[in-house]
């Protein structure tokens, strides 16, 4: 059995909070749920470009009869996304030994440098909204949305080509959510069967002319008398949310560093000791950038 050292404790305690980091800011996030994330656990600084591929676009050719191929030579699309952005969220604690005793306490701690970060995240994919040009907003600023504007911007993306299986949504600030479940046609009962029943009794809008519905506190809101709420219809291969690793900090600098990784997300944890505060520092940071992977496929929905 090898020997418990205090390096293996500090390293100990750092996995546990990377493990228990990352499931927390997920579930805080919206809008990086909804984007096509790209992450690789490779090395990266801030200031790096990051190529997306873009598949191409094939035709299909009618085969005549003793006839021969035609042969195509797709060159891949490419979006350049700059790693632009290094947040961080930093939490010192005191007695490290009673947080490890008392899980809840750990999770207080970390709950709020967490929301932060995934908070950051979100403000700067809706951010984008001003980059989708291909198609003409619809809406209009300090109008509430009807039922028409919805169809409207479906029926942009349809127009766009956005393939039938690719799920679309529609991201609205609260005001807009409200005015959704107040649209007669998809709030009642006889005319929208269960899901009208779901917006009356539980409040959620569910799925509209093939748009999956959410709320987020961040939509960006522009001018005065009247505010322009920039709400965001895409697909989900409009936006790109890249990823890439921090490097570990210098060895023997009092620095424990570990990846925490899921799916296509990951983020740094760190913990090192202040002697001016004579407690641990941990910080959780995430190198990434955002942009516009398909400016078509993307629509502007003001209210």
């Amino acid at each position: 059995m090898a020997a418990v050292t205090s390096t293996n404790v500090a390293n100990a305690i750092v996995k546990l909070v990377a493990v228990d980091a990352l499931p927390v800011l997920m579930g805080n996030l919206v809008m990086g749920n909804l984007v096509n994330r790209d992450f690789e656990p490779t090395l990266a600084q801030a200031g790096d470009t990051v190529n997306v591929p873009i598949p191409p676009v094939l035709v299909a050719n009618n085969l005549a009869e003793g006839g021969t191929v035609q042969t195509q030579n797709p060159s891949l699309g490419n979006a350049q996304i700059v790693l632009n952005t290094h947040a961080e969220a930093t939490f010192q604690i005191p007695d490290v030994t009673k947080v490890l005793a008392v899980p809840d306490l750990l999770k207080l701690y970390m709950q709020p440098a967490l929301v932060a970060l995934a908070e950051k995240i979100e403000s700067d994919l809706l951010g984008l909204y001003a980059s989708f040009t291909a198609n003409t907003p619809v809406g209009t600023s300090g109008v509430p949305i009807t039922e028409a504007t919805i169809d409207q911007a479906e029926t942009t993306l349809f127009e766009a080509k956005v393939p039938a299986s690719e799920p679309k949504y529609l991201v609205v600030d609260s005001a807009t959510y409200s005015q959704l479940r107040q649209i007669p046609r998809f709030s009642e009962f006889q005319t929208a069967g269960e899901a009208g029943l779901r917006a009356l009794v539980e409040g959620t809008v569910g799925k509209i002319k093939d748009f999956y519905v959410f709320r987020s506190q961040f939509v960006k809101k522009t001018g005065s008398a009247p505010v322009a709420t920039h709400n965001l219809a895409f697909a989900r291969s409009a936006i790109g949310l890249v990823i890439r690793r921090l490097p570990q900090p210098l060895p023997g600098t009092g620095a424990i560093a570990e990846y925490a990784e899921m799916g296509n997300f990951g983020m740094r944890v760190v913990m090192s000791y202040q002697p001016n505060t004579l407690a641990q520092q941990f910080t959780v940071d995430v190198l990434y950038g955002v942009g516009v992977l398909r400016n078509s496929f993307g629509v502007q929905v003001n209210t």
